[in-house]
């Protein structure tokens, strides 16, 4: 099962993960500096729960904003 919100089909977002070293300037340091660079992916929050889709009970994810705002109508 991909992880991939089934109401409004939000999924994962590319993003980078850095890798800092030395302190900061505003605790006296000479400043943090970017030493390390790596590919991540930023995932949705997805719960596993029932939902009234077309008339029929099904379990499917659904990301958290779908279930708060109301886009869906659980079993």
């Amino acid at each position: 099962m991909p992880k991939i919100c089934e109401i409004c089909g939000k999924g994962a977002i590319p993003g980078n993960k850095y890798k800092r070293r030395g302190m900061a300037k505003r605790k006296g340091g000479a400043g943090s500096k970017i030493v390390g660079k790596t590919i991540r992916s930023f995932l949705p929050n997805l719960q596993k729960i029932k939902i009234i889709l077309n008339g029929t009970t099904k379990r499917t994810l659904v990301c958290t904003s779908c279930i708060q705002c109301g886009k869906i109508n659980k079993a």
